[in-house]
């Protein structure tokens, strides 16, 4: 019985539910009654907004945080060229006379000079760290004729290690002709 009474009811208020959500203040506005109804004055509360700003801080916060690392300052390469820009023409120049050495060395390498050619090449990579580090150090305000002599040094130091490995290959090349012209059977 009494589910049919609440079928009967749920058809009769079919369509009469609300649905909607109250207006923004609603539990406010309630309070507020049911405290004069009862005789108890409110002190009003203030709307936080410390929400809504804190929200926007870290939006704020994020967004700087972004640029700051998005933002790249200029490179070592960069500074060192604003510091010393006759570096750049040196470096150019030195640069390409070593690269051509070390294309010749890759190309004259062979099996029996495989482990002479590496070991320069290993050497060669060092000398580029230390050079790496020498522009680094005049970046950072070191003494810069001492510096920029040293960087000069680095670079004739490894044009007389390909020069020699060169030629050491050279020799080794020639050498085997002739071991070869040696033997007899």
């Amino acid at each position: 019985m009494k589910k049919d009474n609440l079928e009967n009811l749920f058809e009769r208020l079919q369509g009469d539910f609300d649905f909607e959500e109250p207006r923004v203040g609603h539990q406010e506005r309630f309070l507020e009654k049911m405290n004069q109804a009862h005789g108890v004055v409110s002190i009003s509360r203030k709307r936080n907004w410390w929400k809504p700003l804190s929200i926007a801080a870290s939006i704020a916060l994020i967004c700087v945080l972004g640029l700051q690392l998005t933002r790249t300052g200029p490179s070592i390469k960069e500074q060192v060229v604003e510091i010393a820009p006759e570096v750049s023409e040196t470096e150019f120049y030195f640069a390409n006379l070593i690269e051509e050495q070390v294309q010749l060395l890759r190309q004259e390498k062979s099996p029996e000079t495989a482990k002479l050619v590496d070991d320069a090449l290993l050497k060669l990579g060092e000398l580029e760290s230390d050079y790496e580090a020498l522009e680094q150090e005049l970046v950072n305000g070191g003494n810069s004729k001492m510096i920029l002599n040293a960087m000069i040094n680095n670079f004739q130091i490894r044009i007389e290690l390909l020069k020699e490995v060169l030629a050491n290959v050279e020799t080794i090349k020639n050498l085997k002709p002739q071991d070869d012209a040696n033997f007899t059977i």
